[in-house]
């Protein structure tokens, strides 16, 4: 196989392995078809702008580099796609304090079962990503993650596990800080309502909160969609240099 075919099926492994969890071009309403095209093009375009690779001696050194590459791409596709994880468990508190954790819809993102509320942040989050156009920056962030992460040349480290970890663990973070102004209206009406059962015993707290919680909860979460949206577009923003990160600690810089 020559060098310059060899390169370019490296890095379509890793394009593709990256676009399978890649945001929006994963979700189930894009064809595999256009995903396997859209790999092979942007492998096109910057399989010649790599180094060559000196071709491995046998089948089973390239398989070893292939299952290489195709570990770095989830890898960089699953640090492109944390905020939508995030968006999710902000989605589903929010529902738990609403009282909308019940009715589910499908979310177009993971074709699985996801509260409205989740589903919204989802596509705010997606229309966002489109709309400042992240999406070209993520896909140039790919093409210099070779610089610090030439094919085959990576391995794992304690710095990138831990690295990974803290990333996780902020997920829970933002998604707390989406939630915290509904979250304290809805610690607000349960402090209320208990006082007004002590006062008035018979009153059905529970049956006689919903009306209000579901109220005041749509009501909070419609004014604060605004300043949602900022703190998503800015945690977007971030992504690229993100992606760039991890890459680094891959090629172990």
């Amino acid at each position: 196989m020559s060098s310059d075919l060899t390169n370019w099926l490296l890095v379509f492994v890793r394009a593709g392995a990256m676009l399978t969890v890649f945001p929006i071009f994963s979700i189930t309403n894009v064809p595999r078809q256009v995903r396997l095209a859209l790999g092979a093009l942007l492998a096109l375009l910057v399989a010649p702008m790599t180094p060559d690779l000196a071709s491995p001696q046998d089948l089973w050194g390239l398989i070893g580099v292939i299952a290489l590459e195709l570990g770095f791409g989830l890898l960089l596709g699953f640090t492109s796609r944390m905020v939508f994880y995030a968006l999710d468990i902000a989605g589903n508190l929010l529902a738990a304090e609403i009282g909308l954790s019940m009715p589910t819809s499908i979310n177009p993102m993971t074709a699985s079962q996801s509260t409205d509320t989740a589903n919204l942040l989802n596509y705010m989050a997606a229309m966002l990503w489109l709309s400042l156009n992240l999406h070209h920056s993520l896909l140039l962030a790919f093409r210099r993650s070779f610089v610090f992460l030439p094919i085959g040349g990576g391995h794992l480290s304690e710095t990138l596990l831990l690295d990974v970890v803290g990333r996780t663990t902020h997920l829970f973070a933002f998604a707390l800080q989406l939630a915290a102004p509904l979250v304290a209206v809805s610690f607000i009406i349960t402090l209320v309502f208990a006082v007004l059962s002590r006062a008035v015993p018979q009153m059905n707290v529970f049956s006689e909160s919903f009306g209000v919680r579901l109220l005041a909860g749509l009501t909070v979460f419609g004014l604060t969609c605004q300043l949602m949206g900022q703190h998503i577009a800015n945690y977007l923003r971030r992504l690229p240099e993100d992606v760039l990160r991890v890459a680094q600690l891959l090629g172990g810089a």
